[in-house]
């Protein structure tokens, strides 16, 4: 660990998927960057929380990071970064409080309400939340409608938009993951603006991360409705062949591991319940299509997003058996600011930037970062040119 400098600086950290870079995120580093001296965005890699390849690689998306004003760059292991929002939440929110020196986490919500994210957080934790959901009947609603009944019988209505606005639910699992840390880091609100996370359609000024994804898919050029480094990187991707990632260029991919696949190994993904994974099976024995094999899984109990994870899972190999919390700090990429970052952390957890680094560790990070390697592997197939095996062992930690 190099020598620490003299005065600490204040750190922020946000947890983000750039999918892509918009002005909403602009706007978030530049609050982010009112309250410290040094940002760290910890980004998801590859494949993102819709249970799909992200539109850039993880490459290039720490290159937008880096040119929106972060410092430091690490990288969202594939199990948490493909995960719903309480282990999305968790494992960023472990990277961060494993630096040691992170002041705040800052994160965007419809509802600019910290006390009441807060309050919901540590009742979701309580006693009283288990005892009144084991207390509820089972009628097959979604996990989602159960916690709403419950908490609202708790705490009163006035919880219910909080837990019906997607960047507000996240909010509240941080809270949650940082209280389980038990960890001094601040969070600050940031109101969100345009349209809401993972939403179509636009909201006031900015257009939404998946209407941006539409447009660019569909081949529409982006100039003028993101950043003018997003649009120039897209553009330079495209160029390259490997923008956007497309994942119906995986479907027949996921198909065919799926059909190879025996009953007991569904029974391993995470996240399951009430024999899902039976499901799973029988479907993936029918359906000639992705869409086919979402409609035969899903029912009230099941959402659509829960069963693109658990296939996406399927395919990458993610299994139930893999450590609850990252166990590792890994960089993409970072500027002389993101060094002093590191030299004043006080790291939890073991540090990796190249491929040696994890063989040295061993064990549940080695595992990891094998897991991770072939699934960026597999995800290269996504692009308009394949890109070959090999880019987590090749890529060079992106210094500016």
């Amino acid at each position: 660990m190099p020598e620490k400098t003299g005065k600490k600086q204040r750190i922020a950290a946000v947890i983000c998927e750039l999918n892509p870079l918009h002005f909403g995120h602009e706007a978030l580093f530049r609050q982010a960057k009112r309250h410290a001296q040094g940002l760290v965005c910890i980004l998801s890699g590859n494949f993102v929380q819709r249970g799909e390849p992200a539109v850039l690689d993880k490459w290039a998306r720490c290159r937008l990071a880096l040119g929106a004003g972060a410092d430091l760059v690490l990288e969202l292991p594939l199990p948490w970064a493909c995960a719903r929002a309480e282990r999305f939440a968790a494992g960023g929110v472990h990277l961060a409080a494993a630096l040691g020196n992170v002041d705040f986490l800052v994160f965007g919500s419809e509802l600019d309400d910290g006390p009441m994210l807060k309050r919901i957080a540590e009742m979701l934790l309580s006693p009283e939340f288990s005892q009144g959901l084991s207390a509820l009947p089972d009628r097959g609603e979604p996990f989602a409608r159960r916690r709403e009944m419950v908490l609202t019988d708790l705490l009163g209505p006035e919880v219910l938009p909080f837990l019906r606005s997607p960047n507000a639910v996240l909010g509240i699992e941080y809270q949650k993951a940082l209280l389980r840390e038990k960890s001094e880091i601040k969070p600050l609100i940031f109101p969100r603006q345009g349209a809401g996370h993972d939403r179509e359609g636009r909201e006031g000024e900015f257009f939404s991360a998946g209407q941006l994804r539409e447009l660019l898919r569909a081949g529409k050029e982006l100039t003028g409705l993101v950043p003018d480094h997003t649009a120039d990187l897209l553009r330079e991707q495209e160029a390259l062949g490997l923008c956007p990632l497309r994942p119906e260029l995986l479907e027949r991919s996921v198909l065919c591991k799926l059909r190879s696949m025996r009953r007991e190994e569904f029974s391993l993904l995470p996240d399951l319940s009430e024999g899902l994974e039976n499901r799973l099976f029988e479907a993936s024995r029918r359906a000639g299509s992705l869409e086919e094999l979402y409609s035969l899984v899903k029912s009230k109990r099941y959402s659509h997003a829960r069963i693109r994870r658990l296939v996406l899972s399927a395919f990458l190999g993610i299994t139930n058996d893999l450590p609850a919390l990252p166990p590792y700090l890994r960089v993409l990429g970072m500027k002389k600011a993101g060094e002093g970052i590191l030299k004043e952390a006080s790291l939890t957890l073991p540090l990796a930037a190249r491929p040696a680094e994890f063989q040295k560790t061993g064990g549940d990070a080695l595992r990891l970062f094998q897991l991770e390697a072939a699934a960026d592997d597999l995800c290269g197939l996504a692009a308009p040119t394949p890109w070959p095996c090999g880019r987590d062992y090749t890529e060079k930690v992106l210094k500016l």
